[in-house]
């Protein structure tokens, strides 16, 4: 280490001093302003630092120094947890459909608005595509595909998921025609009354529904729900363009039967998946220990 001689002004001196800034020379780590005999980088540029100044992008994207906010934390949770997104889908029915039967049983700005779109609709569209949409939600088509699923299930051992399936069918009639004779509305056509909620779109839904809960396991691609969804909203526009119901009428029957159908996926989850291994009981780290201490014959 090269050693820089003292000046003959202060050879003499005994007394120790501090070592003085040399020109020419910069002192890591320090800052200042840029000039002749100033301790700093001579360039002028920020320290190189782990911490140093660094800006982020327009869009604010995560990861950067200093820290941004990204998606919030509440959407994050809700999308990596699928039952907090069923839990919201029940709520949200719970909430609709007392709103929507309030509204066609006593009158209001919503019937009356739900009123004038049916009649505008009524006999819209080809009557044989129509007709066609709005019998999907008969017995003699909904029902025969639920009962392929229910036999396919008791084949493959899950009685009693093919059971709750069959009771979720059987509450359809028992919860809508109490509503139908309570709310006594008038068809779209006819003077005849109980048409508040569509018993058509709630066999519909229910039905195709459940279908597609009990075959979800067995299938690759989960095909099965969103052909169940097309199904029943094809029943619903058919019938609205038929004439054989109001809109509120097949959005209510939607929000009742979606109550429905979240309670059964709840239960069929409950009831475990077809052919998923047992859940072996979690030892504690002690008790792992102890087993592999403990000499096999």
């Amino acid at each position: 280490m090269r050693e820089t001689p003292r000046s003959q002004g202060t050879a003499g001196d005994t007394g120790a001093e501090h070592p003085q800034p040399r020109f020419g020379r910069a002192f890591a780590h320090t800052t200042g302003d840029s000039g002749s005999g100033t301790p700093c980088r001579s360039d002028g540029r920020p320290p190189q630092t782990p911490r140093g100044v660094r800006y982020t992008d327009t869009d604010g994207r995560p990861g950067t120094t200093p820290p941004v906010p990204g998606r919030p934390p509440f959407l994050s949770r809700i999308a990596r947890t699928p039952r907090t997104s069923r839990t919201l889908a029940f709520v949200l029915c719970a909430v609709l459909f007392p709103l929507l039967t309030w509204q066609a049983a006593a009158g209001g700005p919503l019937r009356d608005a739900d009123e004038r779109l049916g009649r505008a609709l009524a006999r819209q569209g080809p009557t044989p595509l129509t007709e066609f949409l709005a019998d999907l939600g008969g017995m003699p088509v909904a029902l025969p595909v639920l009962a392929v699923a229910l036999g396919y299930a008791v084949w493959r051992g899950q009685r009693a998921r093919a059971l709750a399936a069959a009771l979720a069918m059987a509450a359809v009639p028992a919860l809508v025609v109490p509503l139908k004779i309570w709310t006594d509305r008038q068809g779209p056509l006819t003077d005849a009354t109980g048409y508040y909620p569509s018993g058509h779109t709630a066999t519909a839904m229910v039905a195709f529904g459940g279908a597609a809960l009990l075959l979800a396991p067995y299938t690759r691609r989960n095909w099965a729900m969103p052909v169940a969804v097309l199904l029943t909203l094809a029943t619903g526009i058919g019938l609205v363009l038929r004439g054989y119901h109001w809109p509120l009428d097949v959005l209510g029957s939607l929000a009742l039967c979606g109550m429905l159908l979240l309670v059964l996926g709840r239960v069929l989850h409950a009831l475990g998946a077809p052919g998923a291994p047992a859940r072996r009981p979690r030892l504690s780290r002690s008790t792992r220990r102890s087993s592999w201490r403990t000499p096999t014959g």
